[in-house]
């Protein structure tokens, strides 16, 4: 009788497990079939810990544009701005590693692990001093890059770059947690893709990305959930190191220490920003602060012109 009872425990617990991979494969399926990231039309760098994709515009002195790290970010972020700063500049747009079009592997991505990937990205393939403009998280380890080889870089955009509070959150017992069951296969990747979903994202763009939801274009949300789902279920390790607080550091040093001209761009609308500009100005006085009105996380995509108008005042600034 426990045989028999065991036996349908083990069944059920077979079907159920093959039931949530297919539909896992399903989302990841149905999340992609829009080819709306194309990797055709764009470059490789063979980087050491992955391939990074990436795209050239233009001619001029270089400028490198990084998107916020989230799990569905890309480097569809910059779509808006690309044009225009290509006319004066060569633009590269980079994916980073376990985002959008470039490799995802099943690592622990570290903050540590952009920094050298920055760096040696302007060393290999920019092979000048670059003027970088980066998106939110990203910023703070384009500040460690400068702040660590300050000779590969020029200017430095910061587009509302996190609080310092919270980049010195460290890996707890209970984010190590969370980054544990996210790696679970099969389950894990279902928990992943429930807060990946469309919905999810279009709920992001409402209330943290966008200030007026009626410019969020339908081909954003698609974009983004697409490149959250790019490489199948090992886009959930990125996912992970991020929720397991693993890509956080102290940057309060560095912001000290870069004598390179900084520039903080910051969305009005987003209620911790004037504190987190007055913190970053602290540190550093040299940092110019500037504010777009009616915006929040994403100005590139919301205020494009207003954006593009702060950035070419700032790239042609004498350094």
């Amino acid at each position: 009788m426990k045989q028999k009872t065991l036996f349908k425990i083990l069944l059920l617990s077979g079907s159920t497990i093959a039931a949530i991979h297919g539909i896992n494969k399903l989302i990841f399926y149905s999340a992609t079939s829009k080819n709306l990231l194309d990797d055709s039309k764009g470059e490789v760098y063979n980087w050491r810990f992955g391939k990074i994709f990436y795209n050239r515009y233009g001619s001029g002195s270089p400028v490198l544009l990084i998107h916020d790290l989230t799990t569905a970010s890309s480097g569809y972020e910059w779509r808006k701005v690309v044009s225009s700063l290509s006319k004066s500049h060569t633009v590269y747009v980079i994916d980073l590693l376990g985002c959008g079009r470039s490799e995802k592997t099943n690592i622990t991505y570290t903050n540590y692990l952009y920094v050298q990937l920055i760096s040696d990205f302007i060393k290999d393939v920019i092979k000048s001093k670059t003027n970088v403009i980066a998106t939110g998280l990203s910023t703070s380890f384009t500040i460690m890059a400068c702040y660590g080889d300050p000779q590969l870089f020029n200017k430095i955009i910061a587009i509302n770059p996190p609080s310092l509070k919270s980049l010195s959150k460290a890996p707890s017992k209970r984010s190590k947690t969370v980054k544990f069951l996210l790696n679970v296969p099969i389950i894990g990747t279902l928990v992943y893709n429930i807060l990946v979903s469309k919905n999810m994202i279009e709920e992001t763009f409402e209330e943290q990305y966008f200030y007026d939801a009626s410019k969020i274009e339908e081909q954003d949300i698609d974009s983004y959930f697409e490149s959250a789902h790019q490489k199948g279920a090992i886009s959930r390790f990125l996912f992970s190191s991020l929720a397991g607080c693993y890509v956080n550091l102290n940057i309060s040093h560095a912001l000290k220490g870069i004598n390179n001209s900084i520039y903080f761009i910051g969305g009005r609308d987003l209620p911790w920003i004037d504190t987190t500009a007055e913190d970053y100005c602290s540190l550093n006085p040299a940092i110019e602060a500037e504010f777009i009105g009616e915006c929040r996380q994403l100005p590139q995509l919301e205020q494009p012109e207003a954006l593009l108008s702060l950035l070419n005042l700032y790239l042609e600034k004498e350094q």
